[in-house]
């Protein structure tokens, strides 16, 4: 299906895949936040990211993508930081918790990106051996680093979550499809717990539908 290129501009309209935990990053926000906003479906399946309507949208060919106010915003964690920026959810309470959240999404993009590769070679793309050998143990690594960073504290930044919270975990919530056992680290399996907790929370097949969809949560 080609995305709608001409949505109500006032509307938040999120364009993504349901395999794609980049796509799920912007859901969980959005529905943790209960906004009402429109949803397109880009099948990847299909190559619909690298077709002409949606590179209007999106010039890397990529999902996910956001439209809102006559604007485009692309890359997960830059719609992450415009959606904390605009709705005021999930920001942080404090000047410093707010730069830290956007601190730990930078450090996200370079690190946890692993985790969302050996889930990618797991079980969509059979690489050589030497290739899951080399990203496993930065995947591993990355996770760890964000166990230890939740020892005694509930949330990443802050004494509550963030966008901080929603990009890590976004990224993570596949790692089982990796081959990575989340009981291998008990802080990140609580706060894991902790974010399933929250009202909105769902994970990502159960939240990102397989067809455009319109959620209004109060309506």
């Amino acid at each position: 299906m080609v995305p709608e290129m001409t949505p109500d501009p006032a509307r938040l309209t999120l364009y993504g895949s349901f395999t794609s935990s980049s796509s799920y990053k912007p859901m969980l926000y959005l529905s943790l936040a209960r906004l009402p906003f429109s949803f397109r479906t880009v099948n990847l399946k299909f190559g619909r990211q690298k077709e002409a309507a949606y590179l209007a949208v999106n010039r890397y060919g990529q999902v996910p993508a956001l439209r809102h106010q006559g604007l485009a915003i692309v890359q997960s964690n830059v719609i992450l930081d415009y959606l904390a920026r605009t709705t005021g959810h999930f920001a942080g309470e404090t000047e410093q918790d707010r730069w830290t959240a956007r601190e730990w999404l930078s450090w996200e993009a370079d690190n946890i990106t692993n985790v969302a590769k050996v889930r990618h070679y797991s079980r969509f793309r059979q690489v050589d051996p030497a290739v899951m050998d080399y990203f496993r143990p930065l995947a591993n690594a990355a996770v760890s680093f964000v166990d230890k960073s939740l020892e005694g504290r509930a949330w990443l930044v802050g004494s509550g979550p963030t966008i901080a919270d929603i990009g890590c975990w976004g990224r993570m919530v596949f790692m089982a499809e990796g081959g990575m056992d989340i009981a291998d680290w008990p802080n990140v399996q609580a706060w894991s717990k902790r974010l399933a907790a929250l009202p909105g929370f769902a994970l990502p097949y159960d939240l990102i539908p397989k067809k455009d969809t319109e959620f209004d949560p109060c309506g």
